[in-house]
């Protein structure tokens, strides 16, 4: 073991929890290696305007915010590796992290390496990403006032957020391929009574239309049996995907505890999970919030955890 690949603590995964958690540890001299991933930065990277998150009265893009909160980690002394986790290994103190063919030690483990959006699998959905197609409602709502707006979904989630939306939005449509929500009946009962909202059953949106720079509506197919696929325009500026998120989890599985919908699991009020000296921050352990200022205050959480652990156990 070569004092170069020995860390009081490694954090995995590079969004706003893993970032804070690297500013509150280097602080505290536990000399953290940040191994961001090939795709550092998390969801923030493609999320235009970020208008919610204290501290920057006239808003601030994704990507500006992430390079604000790294260049403060890094000024701490935080050391950054560009290059994804091939897996771990927690069985066993000094925990290991394999990176290619390197491997490296830790005293302490933060996991922070968030989740990803559920998307429908479409170019033109890509192509107008931010652009009036977006995944979070409670980030982006306040973009589509006085317009015509659909949320495609038929849980819990799509229910919130197409309620969210009528705060803003002329109308909500949330189109769902089934004819029955799975949501909560409490949840639908709301949606339902909303004169904004209306429900397109047994539809799936096949094609987002746009002039290029915006989007201005959607192709939706009938998946009834009888229907022979007919497809129908909707006119709309904005689309709210809530289909769920896949939490970045698979290295941890049989490893660490994971729920149903493949989240870590922590003990409550806290940021320990089941094996003592590893912890979990952000979006890869909360399926409620997830909003980026949650997840730094998660961060920090972890990263105060880890210390405190360090100290017990020095």
């Amino acid at each position: 073991m070569t004092d170069t690949k020995s860390r009081d603590v490694i954090i995995i995964g590079s969004g706003p929890a893993g970032l804070t958690a690297a500013i509150y540890a280097a602080r505290a001299r536990m000399n953290p290696l940040m191994i961001e991933g090939e795709e550092s930065g998390g969801q923030l990277m493609i999320t235009t305007e970020v208008e919610n998150f204290p501290g920057f009265e006239h808003g601030i893009t994704g990507p500006q915010l992430i390079e604000v909160m790294r260049k403060q980690a890094q000024r701490f002394g935080t050391e950054f590796m560009t290059k994804n986790v091939s897996r771990v290994d927690f069985s066993q103190r000094p925990f290991q992290v394999q990176v290619g063919k390197e491997t490296y030690f830790a005293k302490t483990v933060i996991v922070s390496t968030g989740a990803k959006a559920k998307y429908l699998g479409l170019e033109t959905e890509k192509k107008y990403m931010n652009r009036g197609v977006s995944a979070c409602a409670t980030c982006d709502g306040a973009f589509f006032k006085d317009v015509d707006v659909a949320v495609v979904g038929g849980g819990d989630t799509a229910m919130e957020e197409a309620q969210f939306l009528t705060r803003f939005a002329k109308t909500v449509t949330i189109i769902h391929r089934r004819q029955e929500f799975r949501a909560s009946k409490i949840m639908v009962e709301r949606a339902l009574n909303n004169p904004k909202i209306k429900v397109l059953w047994n539809r799936e949106v096949v094609e987002v239309v746009g002039d290029g720079k915006q989007m201005t509506g959607l192709k939706i197919k009938d998946t009834e049996p009888n229907s022979n696929g007919q497809i129908s325009d909707l006119s709309a500026e904005g689309l709210f995907l809530a289909i769920g998120h896949q939490p970045n989890t698979q290295i941890f599985k049989d490893i660490l505890d994971i729920d149903e919908n493949g989240y870590l699991l922590t003990k409550p009020g806290s940021t320990l999970t089941k094996i003592p000296g590893i912890f979990a921050a952000g979006d890869v352990q909360d399926h409620v919030y997830r909003q980026a200022i949650t997840a730094a205050g998660t961060g920090c959480m972890a990263a105060i955890d880890a210390e405190r652990w360090l100290e017990a156990h020095r």
